[in-house]
């Protein structure tokens, strides 16, 4: 770490703590938390979510975003949900077709769980993710409205019923037998099941500022996603900010990168005073 990353000063990191935390309906998870440095007290929260979903899993170790939010004050939360990788199939099958459902709930305990322990202050709390991360950012300021200050969805996946039917993604693009059946199995049946569940459908429900970042050039989550977004948010009168750069899916260009992570934290403090 110290050979590759020969800027990083050791006395400015913290520890990271894995931590065990019950779902509602019993289930095991595991998570990681990031606390600033002689945090005394309740601090701000964000519970950072991974991408995937499934298979994708957040190790203990050195994470670039955990130690900058918690250098800057945040709690940094980084959940494993059902669903996620290194746990075995039963784990990982136990998130299909749970998108915005249990997997979300997963999250809501998790937050919840950190508040329990004195950990976050109730009053001050985000959620942020990137990818599938970013579609659990949104679903969760929709499914639980009055609980996290505010959102900021990367990269995400917001219009469910498109992505099922194919949204022109590079995995979409692969079509025939093998996506249907990916999909149908961990996604849904069909494209009308996840309205319900689908951010683009559901914007009246938000009660909280929304960051939205996308790269103009993601051939994953392609930016129709975001534009679709945007345009409903437009149509039901929501706050958002609004970050597009030519990237693909995530940012790589430490000038994009440099000036994502300065608004997102701009963001984050003013919703949270």
């Amino acid at each position: 770490l110290v050979a590759s990353l020969p800027d990083l000063k050791p006395e400015q990191m913290v520890q990271v703590e894995p931590v065990v935390i019950k779902a509602r309906d019993g289930l095991t998870l595991h998570a990681l938390l990031t606390k600033p440095k002689n945090a005394k007290g309740p601090v701000p929260l964000l519970v950072n979510v991974h991408g995937g979903p499934f298979g994708i899993t957040d190790f203990w170790g050195f994470d670039p975003e955990g130690q900058f939010f918690a250098s800057r004050g945040w709690a940094v939360l980084q959940v494993n949900y059902r669903g996620s990788g290194n746990r075995g199939t039963d784990f990982q099958e136990a998130g299909y077709r749970q998108w915005g459902l249990k997997m979300q709930e997963d999250l809501v305990d998790a937050t919840q769980w950190a508040v329990s322990q004195g950990v976050a202050d109730p009053r001050r709390m985000c959620i942020y993710g990137g990818s599938y991360g970013g579609y659990a950012a949104l679903a969760g300021i929709i499914k639980d409205p009055d609980l996290y200050r505010c959102a900021v969805g990367i990269v995400g996946v917001y219009d469910l019923v498109q992505f099922r039917k194919g949204d022109g993604s590079d995995f979409s693009r692969l079509g025939g037998d093998y996506f249907e059946k990916f999909m149908a199995r961990r996604l849904a049946e069909k494209a009308e099941d996840l309205v319900a569940t689908s951010p683009v459908h559901n914007v009246t429900k938000i009660k909280v500022p929304v960051f939205i970042i996308h790269g103009s050039n993601d051939v994953r989550v392609p930016i129709e996603h975001a534009n679709r977004l945007r345009e409903a948010m437009d149509k039901a009168g929501k706050p958002y900010e609004w970050m597009v750069k030519p990237e693909g899916h995530g940012f790589y260009n430490v000038d994009n990168r440099v000036e994502m992570y300065t608004k997102v934290l701009e963001f984050l403090t003013k919703h949270t005073q």
